[in-house]
């Protein structure tokens, strides 16, 4: 057994190649091996959204507070409140973020396959984005 104290490790600025705008991620575990699942919460400022990405074993996103967008390609947006749940089925194209106006958080739990949690593509533009 493994606890992991809240604090214990520092909140960490979402890159710019992952993430659009202001985002911290606060990483809340990391399977050791033989596992491969890790969780993090993601907190998204107004306007803050992932680029596109996928995921080789799929993503969860699990919604904690405020009110966000998400989007898989060629799929419409769909508005996500705290307590909504959002599967992304393995290596769908997709992306998530907060409102223009308002900021979200979700928990994001994925699976590493080979080493490997995700793709990360091109950026959302702010085109793509407003016409949500």
């Amino acid at each position: 057994m493994k606890i992991q104290r809240v604090g214990t490790q520092p909140s960490a600025k979402g890159p710019e190649e992952y993430f659009t705008s202001s985002v911290r991620v606060d990483m809340m575990f990391k399977a050791e091996e033989p596992g491969r699942s890790s969780a993090g919460h993601v907190t998204f400022e107004p306007g803050a959204r992932t680029v596109w990405h996928t995921h080789p074993l799929g993503q969860a996103i699990l919604i904690t507070s405020g009110c966000g967008w998400v989007q898989r390609d060629g799929g419409p947006v769909e508005e996500v409140h705290p307590g909504d749940s959002v599967w992304f089925s393995a290596g769908e194209k997709h992306w998530h973020g907060a409102t223009p106006t308002t900021g979200m958080s979700h928990i994001a739990v994925t699976e590493s396959l080979d080493g490997k949690v995700g793709d990360w593509l091109e950026k959302v533009t702010d085109e793509q984005y407003k016409k949500a």
